[in-house]
């Protein structure tokens, strides 16, 4: 008779320490509508919190139905950033000459003048791989974030800007920890609610 391994269903925190740039991963079994199989990335972390946006997570409503001088340019979809000011339009992208912009992860900005992207959109740059669009944001008070990494509700990790703005929103929990190797590309196979195997 087989023995299986129960060790490799305990899900445990790889001991990444949280940091501006690094990503949350979901553990498996999460069960929460907003932050089940997410991946988050952190632009900010610190003593007085930490700020970040899920990823993984398309809203119904596209930017082009919120900025009205994008209506007649192809689909450009909107992501639900978290659950915070859900009202409030935030973007990441690789433009380092977009004035105002916070650098996030290397070739990862954050924000910055809206008129200027806007410019620049409408001139017929590429939007797709090089600029995503979320409606709120994730945040986590001084030291929660930190309890549940303890909790082990978190992987973190680093991960490439390019896989962050260019993967399939429904490969991307699974394809980033599968990047991790070993135990984590197991968990990256299990069913959300395993009853339902």
């Amino acid at each position: 008779m087989n023995n299986i391994n129960a060790d490799i269903f305990k899900i445990q925190s790889n001991n990444v320490l949280p940091s501006r740039g690094k990503i949350l991963i979901s553990e498996p079994f999460l069960s929460d509508a907003t932050f089940g199989r997410s991946v988050v990335l952190l632009v900010d972390h610190g003593d007085e919190g930490s700020m970040g946006f899920i990823m993984n997570k398309q809203h119904p409503l596209l930017l082009n139905d919120v900025i009205k001088d994008f209506k007649y340019l192809e689909d450009i979809p909107l992501y639900k950033g978290g659950p915070i000011a859900t009202d409030t339009l935030f973007f990441l992208h690789h433009l380092p000459q977009l004035p105002g912009s916070l650098q996030v992860g290397k070739e990862l900005y954050l924000n910055g003048d809206f008129y200027e992207l806007k410019k620049h959109i409408l001139q017929g740059c590429e939007i797709d791989g090089q600029m995503r669009f979320f409606l709120g944001y994730s945040g986590w008070e001084s030291k929660q974030l930190i309890q549940e990494i303890k909790e082990n509700t978190w992987i973190i990790t680093q991960e490439n800007p390019s896989n962050l703005l260019n993967e399939k929103i429904e490969d991307m929990w699974k394809n980033t920890l599968g990047r991790l190797g070993s135990k984590y590309e197991t968990w990256s196979r299990f069913p959300q609610v395993p009853s339902l195997n």
